[in-house]
C-alpha cells in the first residue's frame, strides 16, 4: 500500500508539470485557433536563461522570475510581430501553426549555438534527494515543490480567467473574436498577453523539470508531447481539462511503469493521443467548437 501511494505522489508530481504545459496549449488554442509547437523550446529558452543569470550568481528566485518574463516577452512579441503580419495577409490557421514549429526550430538552434549540446546540471533550491515524511511516505522535496508549483499556478490561471476583467476579455475573445473587436476591446494586446501567459506557466514547468531531466537544448521534448497529449485528453478548449489531463496522464504513466513495464512508459501518451481522438476528438472536458459568422 506504501509503495501505491508512493506511486500516486509521483505521478502526480510529473502530471503537474504536464498540466501547466498543456495550459499553456490550450491558453493559446483558445484564444488564437493556433497549436503552438514552439512551446515546448520558449520553455527551454527561458531555463537557460535562468541557467545563464545564476552562473553569474544572481540570487535564483529573481533569476527565475527574469527567466519567466523574457519568455513571456517572446512569445508576445512573436504573436505581435510574426503571427498579425501573417494573419494580415490571410494566412491559413496552418500556416499559422507552421510559423510556430518554425520558431521552435530557431529556438532550438540558438540555445545549442549558444549553450551547446552536452547535459548540464541546473542549480535549484530544492533536491531531488532530500526526502520528507509524511507518516510513512517519502516524500523528495523536489517532488513536493513541483505538485505545489503546479497546483498554485493552475488556481492562479483560474484566478485570472474566471475572476478578473482582463480574463472576461480573454474569454470574450475565445468565444467571438469579431464581437469583441465590435465592442472595442485591444484585441491584439489581449492575444498578446495570453500567449506570455501561456509562455510564462511552460517557463515554470522548464525551471521545475531542469533539476531532474538535466538541462539540454531538447529536455523539454518529451514534457512537451506528453503536455500535448494531456491537453487532448482533457479537451484544447477547456483549461480545467488540460489539467484534469496532465494529472490523469501523471498518474497513469506512474502506475505502468510500477506495475506492467517501465519500457511502456513514454508510449503511453502517443496511445492517449490516439485512443481519445478516436473516442472523444472533443476531449473529456472539452465540447465541440461552433466559430460563428
Amino acid at each position: 500500500m506504501e509503495s501505491f501511494v508512493q506511486y500516486l505522489f509521483a505521478g502526480l508530481s510529473a502530471g503537474s508539470m504536464y498540466a501547466l504545459v498543456a495550459l499553456g496549449l490550450v491558453l493559446v488554442h483558445q484564444a488564437s485557433r493556433v497549436l503552438n509547437f514552439a512551446h515546448g523550446d520558449l520553455a527551454t529558452l527561458s531555463t537557460f536563461v535562468a541557467y545563464a543569470l545564476l552562473a553569474l550568481q544572481f540570487p535564483f528566485w529573481i533569476a527565475a522570475t527574469l527567466a519567466i518574463l523574457a519568455g513571456a516577452a517572446l512569445a508576445a512579441c512573436f504573436y505581435l510581430g510574426i503571427l498579425v503580419a501573417a494573419q494580415r495577409r490571410e494566412a491559413t490557421h496552418l500556416g499559422q501553426v507552421i510559423l510556430t514549429l518554425g520558431l521552435g526550430l530557431t529556438l532550438q538552434g540558438t540555445t545549442a549555438f549558444v549553450w551547446g549540446t552536452e547535459p548540464q546540471p541546473f542549480r535549484f533550491p530544492f533536491s531531488d534527494t532530500r526526502t520528507m515524511k509524511l507518516g510513512p511516505i517519502a516524500m523528495s522535496e523536489l517532488g513536493l515543490a513541483t505538485l505545489g508549483a503546479g497546483l498554485f499556478c493552475a488556481v492562479l490561471l483560474y484566478g485570472l480567467v474566471q475572476r478578473t476583467r482582463v480574463g472576461r476579455a480573454m474569454r470574450a475573445i475565445s468565444e467571438n473574436l469579431i464581437a469583441a473587436q465590435t465592442l472595442g476591446l485591444p484585441t491584439k494586446r489581449l492575444l498578446a498577453l495570453s500567449w506570455g501567459v501561456a509562455a510564462s506557466l511552460a517557463a515554470i514547468a522548464g525551471l521545475f523539470l531542469a533539476p531532474a531531466l538535466f538541462l539540454d537544448p531538447y529536455f523539454m521534448l518529451d514534457p512537451f508531447l506528453k503536455g500535448f497529449a494531456a491537453a487532448i485528453l482533457g479537451g484544447l478548449n477547456s483549461l480545467p481539462g488540460a489539467i484534469v489531463g496532465g494529472l490523469l496522464l501523471g498518474l497513469a504513466e506512474s502506475l505502468t511503469g510500477a506495475y506492467i513495464a517501465i519500457q511502456f512508459k513514454n508510449t503511453l501518451a502517443f496511445l492517449v493521443i490516439i485512443l481519445v481522438l478516436f473516442i472523444r476528438p472533443e476531449g473529456l472536458l472539452g465540447r465541440v467548437f461552433e466559430e460563428r459568422v
